[in-house]
C-alpha cells in the first residue's frame, strides 16, 4: 500500500464521553499540545454549541499556535425546518474560529423518522444546507455520516443519498461511522467497496469498539480505500470506547507500511499514551498492544533464552519503534538470565556460571521465599539488584514516622501521618491527612521530599493491592503489598512484605519513590 492516512483525533470530544473521565479546560489545552507534538493531523477540540467549557477552550486556543496539527470544532447539521444561518449550533461553530469544522448528520432512516422525527427529504436538505453554509464561509468541512453502516444495511439507497448530499455541498471528506459498533470487518470493507466509486471526495472511517473490533474495522476501511481514520488515544470513548489510535498508528507504520504521523514521531507513541492516561486518570491496561507495560515483557526461561539470541524470536516488532522497551520478568521460571541481563544494563558483566550470579540468584530466591514477588514488581527488582551490587545510594534517610487512624462520631475515617527524614544531612518534617493510613503516609512522604526532588509532583499511586500470604497465621500473617505508580511517561510496580501492613506498605511506597528518582537521574546523566 502506498497511500497516506490522515489521523483525526477525537479524544477531547468523543473520548471525554468515557464514563469517569472529565477534562478541564486546562486538561484539554495540555492534551492538544501533546498531540500536536506527536504530529496528529487533526485534533477535534469539542462541541462549542453544547457547553461553555468547549467555548472557553476554543477562545483560548485562538491565541495559541499549533506547530503541526489542525484544530477542528464539532457539531451537528442544522435543526429541521430552521435556516442554516439561523441555527445556533452552526453559529457557534463559526464563532469557534477553527479552520476545520466537522458536522454529523443522519444516514439511518430509522433515526430520521424515529429520533429527530422529520422527513427523509428534509434530512437531506439539512445535510446539504449545513455543509454548504460552512463551506461558503471558507471552512474545511468534514461530514460524519452517523450510523452509516447500520443505515446502509437497512436502506442502502437512502444512506447513499445522505452522503451524496454532503458531496454535492462540497464536503472535503465524508467519514463513514459505525456509531453502534456492531458492524463486522468484512461488512465494513464490502460496503465501502460498493459505494466508493460513487463518491468523488475522500472517505474516512469512525468506529466504536462494542465488539472489540474498532481497530480491525478501521484497518478494513483503509484496505478498502479510506484516507482518514478518526479515533481516540487509549481507546477512550462512550460505552466500550472508540478505535484506539495507539494501536492503529502502530499497525499502520509497522505492518501496513503506511505513513500517518511523521515517521520520526512514532517513537513517542508510548510516551503520549501514558501522558493521556495520566491526565484522564484512566489507567492504561498493562497488556495494551504496542504501548502497554507488558506489551514486550518476557517471563518464561525458554522465551528469554531465545530472545537473547534473537529478539524477533518472540516479538512481532521492535519495541523501540513505538517508544516502548523490552522487559525480562523475574520469576521462578526465568532462572539467572533476567539477573544477568538487568546487570548488563548497569554496566556489570555477569556470567551464568559465575559465583556472583549464583549469589544473586540465591539472594533473590531467599527474598521470594519470604514472600516477595518480583515477577509483578519490576521496579523493586531493579532496586534489589542495585543494592546487592553495591551500585545504589539512597536518596533520603528515614528518621521516623507516625501514623494514626481515627473513626469519628459521624462514621468518617480520619487518617494522619507525620514523618521526619533527612536528605544529605538536611532534616525535613511534614504531616498530612489522607483517606487512609497509606494515603496519608504517601502524602506526608512526598510533601517532605518535594522540596529536594520537585519531579515527585509528576507521579502518583495508581493501584494498591494487599494479599495475605498465609491465612493460617490469622492476624499475625505476613502480607504482601503491591503498589503501582505512574508519571507522565511510564508506570512501575513495587512490593513490600511484612507482618505489619503499614510497614509492608512503607517498603513498597519508598521503593516506588526511590525508583522514580533513580530513573529521572538516569535520564539527566
Amino acid at each position: 500500500m502506498s497511500q497516506r492516512v490522515v489521523i483525526y483525533d477525537t479524544t477531547l470530544r468523543d473520548g471525554s464521553q468515557t464514563e469517569g473521565v472529565s477534562f478541564s479546560v486546562n486538561d484539554k489545552i495540555k492534551i492538544t499540545e501533546k498531540l500536536d507534538q506527536l504530529g496528529v493531523h487533526y485534533i477535534e477540540g469539542g462541541w462549542p454549541g453544547s457547553n461553555p467549557k468547549d467555548r472557553e477552550f476554543f477562545k483560548i486556543m485562538e491565541r495559541k499556535k499549533l506547530k503541526f496539527s489542525i484544530l477542528a470544532s464539532f457539531g451537528s447539521t442544522r435543526r429541521a425546518n430552521v435556516e442554516a444561518s439561523e441555527d445556533h449550533n452552526l453559529q457557534e461553530l463559526i464563532k469557534s474560529n477553527t479552520p476545520t469544522i466537522t458536522i454529523f448528520g443522519k444516514s439511518w432512516d430509522l433515526h430520521v423518522t424515529d429520533v429527530i422525527k422529520t422527513t427523509l427529504d428534509e434530512n437531506l436538505k439539512m445535510i446539504f444546507d449545513s455543509v454548504s453554509f460552512l463551506k461558503k464561509r471558507g471552512k474545511e468541512v468534514f461530514y460524519d455520516a452517523e450510523h452509516f453502516f447500520d443505515g446502509y444495511k437497512r436502506n442502502p439507497a437512502y444512506a447513499l443519498k445522505t452522503i451524496l448530499a454532503a458531496q454535492e455541498a462540497k464536503a472535503d471528506c465524508i467519514v463513514l461511522c459505525d456509531t453502534n459498533g456492531g458492524t463486522l470487518p468484512q461488512e465494513v470493507k464490502k460496503i465501502i467497496l460498493e459505494i466508493k466509486n460513487k463518491v468523488q471526495v475522500p472517505l474516512g472511517i469512525h468506529t466504536h469498539n462494542d465488539q472489540d473490533l474498532a481497530v480491525a474495522n478501521s484497518l478494513a476501511a483503509v484496505e478498502a480505500g479510506c484516507m482518514q481514520i478518526q479515533g481516540t488515544f487509549n481507546g477512550l470513548g462512550e460505552r466500550c470506547g472508540n478505535a484506539d489510535l495507539c494501536t492503529i498508528i502502530g499497525i499502520l507504520h509497522t505492518k501496513f507500511k503506511i505513513k500517518s504521523i511523521p515517521e520520526n514521531r512514532v517513537k513517542h507513541l508510548t510516551e503520549t499514551s501514558y501522558y493521556l492516561s495520566e491526565i484522564s486518570n484512566f489507567k492504561l491496561p498493562d497488556n495494551h498492544p504496542f504501548v502497554g507495560h507488558s506489551a514486550f515483557a518476557h517471563k518464561g526461561g525458554v522465551h528469554i533464552d531465545a530472545m537473547v539470541k534473537n529478539p524477533i524470536a518472540y516479538e512481532h516488532v521492535d519495541p523501540q519503534a513505538v517508544g516502548n522497551h523490552r522487559r525480562f520478568v523475574t520469576s521462578e521460571l526465568a532462572g539467572k538470565m533476567p539477573i544477568i541481563l538487568r546487570a548488563q544494563k548497569m554496566n556489570v558483566k555477569l556470567d551464568k556460571k559465575s559465583p556472583e550470579a549464583k549469589k544473586l540468584l540465591e539472594a533473590l530466591q531467599q527474598k521470594e521465599h519470604t514472600g516477595y514477588q518480583f515477577e509483578a514488581a519490576d521496579a523493586s527488582f531493579e532496586l534489589f539488584l542495585n543494592r546487592e551490587l553495591k551500585k545504589y545510594k539512597p536518596f533520603f534517610k528515614l528518621e521516623g514516622f507516625k501514623v494514626s487512624t481515627e473513626k469519628r462520631f459521624d462514621g468518617k475515617i480520619f487518617a494522619e501521618a507525620s514523618i521526619r527524614l533527612s536528605v544529605d544531612g538536611q532534616e525535613e518534617f511534614s504531616a498530612a491527612e489522607g483517606d487512609g493510613p497509606v494515603d496519608a503516609l504517601d502524602r506526608a512522604l512526598r510533601k517532605a521530599l518535594t522540596k529536594f526532588y520537585p519531579n515527585l509532583k509528576h507521579m502518583h499511586l495508581s493501584d494498591y493491592k494487599v494479599r495475605v500470604l498465609d491465612s493460617k497465621e490469622g492476624a499475625a500473617a505476613k502480607v504482601r503489598v503491591l503498589i503501582e505508580s505512574q508519571d507522565e511517561s511510564d508506570s512501575w510496580t513495587t512490593v513490600g512484605v511484612h507482618e505489619n501492613i503499614i510497614e509492608a506498605s512503607w517498603e513498597a511506597l519508598t521503593d516506588s519513590i526511590e525508583y522514580k528518582l533513580l530513573k529521572d537521574k538516569k535520564k539527566t546523566n
